[in-house]
């Protein structure tokens, strides 16, 4: 455990953080599976707005800093590919 002031409070600090990105990626991972399980179950509608509220959460996740935006870039493109699939 940290003796200076200073770091005391940046290990706390550190750890709100952490607490903080991982819910963001948490909500990120659940809206990504919510989209693959509509496209599963071949269902086109909940599928398309579930894309779009996935990417929404990719996208936050990028401005945050949490993810790389050519993840983020990844991730859509491949949601995307599979959302074109089932609507084809």
């Amino acid at each position: 455990m940290a003796n200076i002031k200073s770091a005391i409070k940046r290990a706390k600090t550190n750890e709100e953080r952490r607490a903080h990105n991982a819910t963001i990626k948490s909500a990120m991972r659940s809206a990504i599976k919510r989209f693959e399980a509509n496209v599963e179950n071949k269902e086109v509608e909940a599928a398309k707005t579930s894309f779009n509220e996935a990417a929404k959460k990719i996208d936050k996740a990028v401005n945050k800093g949490i993810i790389h935006k050519n993840t983020a870039g990844r991730q859509k493109s491949r949601l995307a590919k599979k959302l074109s699939e089932l609507s084809a």
